[in-house]
């Protein structure tokens, strides 16, 4: 969870660095938008790849309890992704 908190924090450092400015109102192009990609959605990629690695062991070795902070990881996750979404 700890981990997760901190690719988060990651995610949106990077991905805030292309969301528009509502005063701008389209005045102002985001050329950079492409580059802000390319160093968010790594962070993102392996972070959705070790959340399904760890939901893999969770349903091999059968925790139950502990599925319940992987589930709350990824609403945090997709949280995380609507705010940036939001954003642009």
């Amino acid at each position: 969870m700890l981990a997760n908190a901190v690719g988060i924090a990651i995610y949106l450092v990077l991905a805030s660095r292309g969301w528009r400015i509502p005063q701008e109102h389209g005045a102002v192009p985001v050329t950079g938008e492409p580059l802000v990609w390319v160093l968010a959605l790594p962070v993102l990629g392996v972070f959705l790849l070790a959340n399904i690695v760890w939901g893999g062991m969770l349903l091999r070795y059968r925790e139950p309890k502990r599925g319940l902070w992987w589930l709350i990881t990824g609403a945090v996750w997709l949280l995380a992704i609507y705010v940036d979404f939001a954003h642009h």
